[in-house]
Formats: C-alpha cells, sequence, structure tokens
C-alpha cells in the first residue's frame, strides 16, 4: 500500500534527526511492502527568516492530500518566541483538528531512569491530551488600566477577588488575563477517544486529569463529560486525580497509570515529565492526532540549534515517531518492527547515542536501527 507523507524537517537538529527517521522507514518499506511518497516542505525558523513566509495556505490544502505529516522540530534562536508555535505548530494543530495528543510513556531497554527501583514493567503508560482547547485557545489580553475604562465592568468581574476597584483606576497599573475554554464537544471527543484507545490496547484503567477543586467551572465541566463517557465503557476503570498528585504519582508510582487523559495545558506539562522519567527527551514521540483527518509525528524535543550539524542529537524519538505514525496509518507489522529494532539496538549497547551515555553519532545510530530491521 502507498502512502502520501508530508515532512517538514524544520529547524537546528530536525533536519538530521528526520533523516534518520526516514532512513528506517525506507528499511520498513523494503521488507514489509509499504510504500511512502515523500514531499519535503522547508518551513521552519531558516525559512522564515529569508522569506518572511511562515505556513502559507498553499501549503496547507496540499497536506489536506496527504496521507499524515512527519515533523522535526521547530524553532530559530533569531525568530522571537511565538511567532513559529503560533504561525506554524498550532496553525498545523488547529487547521486539521488534531485534538489528540498522543504521548506514550515507555522505558526501554538498557536505559536508565531517574527514579530509583523503577524498571521496564514500572513506565508503561500513556498520555492523551486535549490538543485543542483549555488556555491555548488565545483568548487573552495585556493592558494597562487607562486604555480599558470602557471594559471596566470585565476588568472589575476578573479582578474582584485580587484587586480593588480603585487599583484599577490607577493609569500606572498593568495587568494580563488568560480565558481557558473547555466545551463539551472538545472533552467529549478526546475523552472517548481514550477510552476507545484503552480497550484497543487491552489496557484496564483511565485516569483523568483535572483541577476541579479549585477552577471547578471550566474543570467541573470536564469531570462531569469523564464520569458520563466511562458509564459506556463499565470494563474499564475510571479514576480522578488533580493534577498536582498526578506529576507525585508519575514520580512515585509511574505503574499505577495505564492511559491518562488531561485537558490541554496540564498535558502540555506532564508530557515533558514523563519524558524524563523514560530517559529523557531523545526517547519521546508524540502524535498529534485527528481520526478521521491529517495526523502529525514528531519527536517531542526542541530543536536545539547549538548542536545543529555535529551529529550529536538521538533520533530515537524521530524514529519512533515514525512508529506511531504507521500505527496510526493501520501498519501495525512495520510498527513492530521498528519498536523491536529500537530495543535490539539499545539491548545490544554497541551503537548508544550520546545523551544517554554512548558517543555514536546521529547517523549512526539510525543506520543501526534501520540495519536491525533489513
Amino acid at each position: 500500500m502507498g502512502y502520501h507523507i508530508a515532512v517538514i524537517p524544520g529547524d537546528g537538529i530536525g533536519p538530521e534527526v528526520i533523516n534518520e527517521g526516514l532512513r528506517v522507514l525506507d528499511a520498513v518499506s523494503n521488507i514489509y511492502n509499504v510504500k511512502f511518497d515523500f514531499k519535503i516542505y522547508p518551513y521552519g525558523g531558516s525559512h522564515y527568516l529569508k522569506t518572511g513566509e511562515i505556513l502559507p495556505d498553499e501549503a496547507l490544502k496540499e497536506m489536506e492530500k496527504m496521507d499524515a505529516i512527519y515533523l522535526g522540530a521547530v524553532g530559530h534562536p533569531e525568530v522571537p518566541p511565538g511567532i513559529l508555535e503560533k504561525g506554524l505548530l498550532l496553525k498545523l494543530r488547529f487547521y486539521f483538528d488534531q485534538y489528540v495528543n498522543l504521548r506514550p510513556v515507555t522505558l526501554y531497554p538498557n536505559v536508565e531512569t531517574p527514579l530509583k527501583g523503577k524498571g521496564l514493567q514500572d513506565i508503561n503508560f500513556y498520555v492523551i491530551r486535549e490538543n485543542t482547547e483549555d488556555f491555548y485557545v488565545g483568548l487573552g489580553c495585556r493592558f494597562k488600566s487607562d486604555t480599558h475604562k470602557a471594559n471596566l465592568n470585565i476588568e472589575r468581574k476578573l479582578y474582584s477577588l485580587r484587586f480593588d476597584v480603585k487599583v484599577l483606576a490607577n493609569k500606572s497599573e498593568e495587568f494580563a488575563y488568560q480565558i481557558g475554554v473547555i466545551s463539551r464537544k472538545g472533552a467529549e471527543r478526546v475523552i472517548r477517544y481514550a477510552f476507545e484507545f484503552c480497550r484497543r490496547k487491552g489496557l484496564k484503567r483511565v485516569t483523568s486529569v483535572d483541577k476541579a477543586n479549585v477552577l471547578s467551572e471550566i474543570y467541573g465541566l470536564w469531570r462531569d463529560i469523564f464520569m458520563e463517557v466511562s458509564k459506556d465503557y463499565p470494563e474499564i476503570e475510571a479514576e480522578f486525580t488533580f493534577v498536582d498528585a498526578a506529576a507525585m504519582w508519575f514520580v512515585k508510582n509511574p505503574e499505577r497509570f495505564h492511559v491518562v487523559v488531561t485537558p490541554n495545558m496540564f498535558g502540555d506539562i506532564l508530557t515533558d515529565l514523563g519524558a524524563i522519567i523514560q530517559g529523557g527527551m531523545g526517547l519521546a514521540p508524540g502524535g498529534n492526532i485527528n481520526p478521521d483527518g491529517v495526523s502529525m509525528f514528531e519527536p517531542i524535543h526542541g530543536s536545539a540549534p547549538k548542536y545543529a550539524g555535529k551529529g550529536l542529537a538521538n533520533p530515537i524519538a524521530a524514529i519512533l515517531a515514525a512508529k506511531l505514525m504507521l500505527e496510526y496509518l493501520g501498519e501495525e507489522e512495520a510498527a513492530k518492527a521498528i519498536d523491536k529494532a529500537v530495543r535490539n539496538v539499545l539491548i545490544e549497547g554497541k551503537v548508544k547515542p550520546r545523551d544517554l551515555g554512548g558517543n555514536s553519532s546521529t547517523s549512526e545510530v539510525g543506520k543501526a536501527i534501520a540495519e536491525k530491521i533489513s
């Protein structure tokens, strides 16, 4: 079967790790008769600095016809924060309505975790993060009080718990607010996806993360919907935990988790914690998924510009992102082959990336994994 894949190598170490992911996909193609048609797109920080272009609508329309998107990393030291994140990453997620962010948290063989006494059997779960709502919808403002006198009633409501109204009339005061939004549709679809995913994987528990004890309006709705959806899956245990407790249990007892479903911001934070307990960002892939549309797969690490072009980056996260992409495309055997090849290379330890204590280059690690498949 053939697949059309949009490839955005991006910035920094992105092109290096994506090259190794493509090498591994080529190996899979040869063995499992899975054909790929890759189209490379130049978008990222370097392209923006040269052209002023971030991500044109024409490219999005082209990508609508693709089966998936494979992304390296985006970020350039000469581009101010927010430009690429909003204009490229978030634009892709919102345009394709990639409402599920899927993050496996898996400890691989011969990889050290900072958690004392924990092994492969303890760190093996999934975090499913709502990817289009919460505090990332862009509803916010930063202002000085004298520029918003017409909105004094709104300001009074926003700050009544912390500021006397008289303070708002002080022209020297500056304020900022950010509004989080959770919709019934947005929460229901990602929570249902989590239960379906748990069932498909043969797992037994879905844990909902929120902060309903303090932010009762926004996360109270999330919790209510979780309870409603859970009734459709009586064979799966459903439990709640607050985000601060979840962070503690990630460290203390990661083995208690099977599938974790979380609103956007909490998931953003917890998945970085998950990456560290599984051995580091170099081992952490992610998927931005629309089950009925175009999905995007990437390593969750950044562009790390200071390491670019030196062959120091660990490509395993990008290779495991390719594995997630194959699972999404329904190519389970090919995906398992990648996972097995990564495990065998790590078990042997002859080729080991630098962030895991070895001295192998980016290309040496990718080549070794591809050869295991071949």
